[in-house]
C-alpha cells in the first residue's frame, strides 16, 4: 500500500488518478497508524512551506520519519520536496525533515515569479527516479522557491539560474515539478518509484 499523505491544501485527485495508471494501490491518509503500514510514501505538497505544521501537530512527521529510517520509499512532489531539505526561507521557523543538507529559497533572478509552465530537465545518469526519461525532457512546474544543486540533485532546470528539478539519496526521492501533470514523462517517474524494491 501506498500512503499519499494528505495535509489538508491542494487537490489530491490527480495525483491518485496518476498512481492508479500506473498500477499503484494508493490510499490517502492524516492517520499515522496507517503510515506506519505503508510500503511507500507519497508526500504531495501544495501551497506554503509552514504546511510542515499540520505533519507535526498529527505525528505523520515522526511517523515518516520513522518509516524513512527502517528503508520505506518516501517520494516529495513539489513543496514535498522542498520539505526533505532542513528548511526553507519561505517559513524560516518551520524546520523541514533534513533529509537532504540544504535551505530552498525563493527565486531571486530576473524570470517571472511564480516560475509556471513545461521546462526541460536535464538528467543525471544512475537516478532510479528518472531511470528512462530521457535528457531534456519536460515537465509542469508551478512554485516560487526552489532547492538549490547539491550532491542529492539528480535532474536539474534552468530558471534564473540552475535548481534542483529532482533529488535521490537512496530510497528518498523528489520532484519539484508535478509528476501527475506532465505526460507520459511524469507517468514514467511515477512508475520508476512504483516499482522501487520495498
Amino acid at each position: 500500500m501506498i500512503a499519499v499523505i494528505d495535509y489538508k491544501a491542494g487537490n489530491l485527485t490527480s495525483v491518485i488518478k496518476a498512481l492508479r495508471a500506473v498500477e499503484a494501490h494508493p490510499q490517502v491518509t492524516e492517520d499515522p497508524d496507517v503510515v506506519r503500514k505503508a510500503s511507500k510514501i507519497v508526500l504531495p505538497g501544495v501551497g506554503h512551506f509552514s504546511g510542515t505544521a499540520f505533519l507535526e501537530q498529527h505525528g505523520l512527521k515522526q511517523a515518516i520519519a520513522e518509516r524513512v529510517a527502517e528503508g520505506v520509499p518516501l517520494l516529495g512532489i513539489c513543496v514535498g520536496l522542498q520539505w526533505l531539505y532542513q528548511g526553507s526561507t519561505e517559513a524560516p521557523d518551520a524546520p523541514g525533515f533534513g533529509f537532504f543538507p540544504a535551505i530552498c529559497s525563493r527565486f531571486d533572478g530576473g524570470g517571472k515569479v511564480p516560475h509556471v509552465g513545461w521546462n526541460a530537465v536535464a538528467v543525471k545518469e544512475g537516478s532510479r527516479l528518472l531511470a528512462g526519461v530521457p535528457d531534456g525532457s519536460f515537465v509542469y512546474f508551478t512554485h516560487s522557491f526552489r532547492a538549490p544543486v547539491t550532491d542529492e540533485t539528480v535532474g536539474t532546470t534552468e530558471y534564473s539560474g540552475a535548481f534542483t528539478a529532482a533529488a535521490e539519496r537512496d530510497h528518498v526521492m523528489g520532484v519539484q515539478f508535478h509528476p501527475e501533470k506532465s505526460g507520459v514523462t511524469g507517468l514514467r517517474i511515477l512508475r520508476n518509484f512504483v516499482e522501487l524494491p520495498c
